[in-house]
């Protein structure tokens, strides 16, 4: 390590005088942008430049690839997926040490992604290139990369794994670490976490293994890998996830934890006996992907200033309602995060912690030793906090001590599993809890769900059919002058038409009306009637005002919102 600033670098470059370097500093206190950058802006160095500078300050080679010639032998060492994941190009190779371009002399851990995608190589180099070369490298090496995934099944499919079905445990190592289930594995994995997927699941059947995504809340299934390769991939996964192997009659839960191109990825793990062996699903967290920001969850304007009123109360229970996987708890995070300072305590318990939440205390709730969200609950409150995120009030001594901490003078924060915000009164009656209790506690309640963007890469205006609009409850006369759109479907969105995700929100807000409302054990019905005379939005109203943004298409709305007129 030279350690040299970066001015010196070009200096003794000779592409910048000393006059340079102090106007790009005085520009740099101004607006916090990198040095190299404002020169790269100024016109005085290139992307290039910059790239070998950034070398040399790390005491790091610089290679020009527009200059390097790379033997296909050295390309075939790493697959498409894995360059393209990574931003690294190979190469060369003397038979142990492979030597890599990397456009991150500041990321060196992607050598440690390799070690784990590349177990045959003994030892990897990294060499410095500019951001834009590695790019226009991979495609130019890799332009049938495309098929990389199917050349791969192809591959593992003729090779056969010493296995007999019989379930000794060094049968089953030695199947699990195999070279053909170890780059499937990994390939699988890669794939997942650059298509954005939140789940993989791997499912054995009687006659076939498959492999399916969860991207944007839909199903996709992949090339199936033989049916051979099972038992190993799965084994595989335990071995990763530190579950026992040899142990295939119980359902396990694990966790991975991977870091990909400088990311932190955990996965989470699930196995599940079934009649032809085991199921797993894993649930991918991409920490660098997480938006926990309330701007960016998709409130309309009037809702978020409403919802910010709802959650700065200094007491009582709010929460977030829907269905497994409406993002109920990224809501929620959203809101500790910009409450997080360091003179608030915020003390969370959930069963698992998904999201790391600096300065706040994370307990893990785990029922199968007796430690219940209750019992977490209980002992939060003799740590002074000032706002509690219960992870799911699921029986009544948890919905009971919720209700002891907001009437101390605490604000709690959880979730619940309804179809929409007024019937999670209900939910709460049923449980067992005296409804003057919910009258005096409950502030309001967010029911969510979450429906696909239209891709913006292949968005298109079309006129919707009398059954699309009939499906909306909405006449041609209603939407007249109304534009829709729909995703043609594109490489950028891999031919669905829509790429990520935007939230719809059910804001119940608890007034006097509504309390007298709950305190005479009033129906859902006549709940809902009331908030929406008192001006509450329904998810269906929510969707349509998306549908007119453009935002959504008619086809998400009505799958993930029922009607309630």
């Amino acid at each position: 390590m030279t350690h040299k600033p970066l001015g010196q670098i070009f200096k003794e470059m000779g592409l910048v005088t000393e006059y340079d370097i102090q106007q790009a500093l005085a520009k740099q206190k101004e607006t916090g942008e990198a040095i190299g950058q404002i020169l790269v802006g100024n016109g005085l160095v290139t992307e290039v430049d910059l790239s070998r500078a950034l070398a040399e300050q790390k005491g790091m080679e610089f290679v020009d690839l527009e200059k390097v010639e790379i033997p296909p032998e050295v390309i075939d060492l790493i697959d498409h997926t894995t360059a393209e994941t990574f931003q690294v190009m190979p190469l060369e190779f003397d038979g142990s040490t492979l030597v890599v371009a990397v456009s991150r002399p500041d990321n060196l851990s992607v050598l440690d992604d390799l070690r784990f995608s590349l177990p045959e190589v003994s030892n990897f180099k990294a060499k410095v290139a500019n951001e834009e070369q590695v790019k226009k490298a991979i495609e130019t090496y890799y332009q049938d990369g495309r098929s990389n995934m199917d050349e791969l099944l192809a591959g593992v499919g003729t090779a056969a794994l010493e296995s007999d079905g019989a379930t000794d445990l060094a049968q089953l190592e030695a199947d699990a670490n195999a070279g053909p289930v170890v780059k499937l594995l990994n390939m699988v994995l890669l794939q997942a976490i650059r298509d954005r997927a939140a789940d993989i699941h791997l499912e054995p059947f009687e006659h076939e293994f498959k492999v399916r995504y969860r991207v944007d809340g839909v199903l996709y299934e992949m090339m199936p890998p033989p049916i051979h390769l099972a038992r190993a991939v799965i084994s595989r996964v335990k071995v990763m996830a530190s579950l026992d192997i040899a142990e295939t009659r119980l359902p396990q839960d694990g966790r991975i934890e991977l870091n990909v191109g400088g990311n932190p990825i955990d996965l989470r793990v699930s196995t599940l006996p079934t009649m032809y062996g085991e199921s797993v699903v894993l649930r991918i967290l991409d920490r660098s992907n997480l938006a926990l920001d309330l701007e960016k969850l998709g409130f309309r304007p009037d809702e978020l200033g409403a919802f910010r009123d709802l959650v700065a109360k200094p007491n009582g229970i709010i929460l977030v309602t829907g269905p497994t996987g409406s993002g109920k708890t990224t809501t929620l995070y959203s809101v500790l995060m910009e409450a997080n300072s360091v003179d608030v305590k915020i003390i969370t318990t959930e069963d698992p912690v998904e999201y790391d939440l600096e300065g706040g205390v994370q307990v893990q709730a785990q029922e199968e030793i007796g430690l219940t969200f209750a019992d977490c609950l209980r002992s939060i409150l003799r740590q002074d906090p000032d706002k509690i995120l219960v992870g799911e009030i699921r029986d009544l001594e948890t919905a009971q001590i919720a209700v002891e901490s907001s009437l101390t003078g605490h604000i709690v924060y959880s979730t619940m599993h309804t179809n929409d915000a007024p019937s999670s009164v209900t939910r709460i009656l049923d449980l067992g809890l005296e409804p003057f209790l919910i009258a005096a506690t409950l502030e309001g309640v967010i029911a969510q769900r979450l429906a696909r963007r239209i891709c913006l890469n292949c968005k298109t205006p079309y006129d919707p059919t009398d059954q699309e609009l009939y499906e909306l409850e909405l006449t041609a006369t209603e939407t007249q002058g109304r534009e829709f759109y729909f995703g043609k479907g594109c490489k950028s969105c891999n031919g669905t038409g829509y790429k990520g995700r935007v939230a719809l929100f059910e804001m119940m807000i608890v007034n006097d009306r509504l309390r007298d409302l709950i305190m005479n054990s009033a129906s859902t019905a006549e709940l809902r009637s009331a908030a929406r005379e008192d001006g509450m939005r329904t998810l269906r109203d929510s969707g349509l005002l998306h549908i007119y943004d453009g935002i959504t298409t008619i086809e998400e709305v009505v799958r993930e919102t029922i009607s309630t007129v």
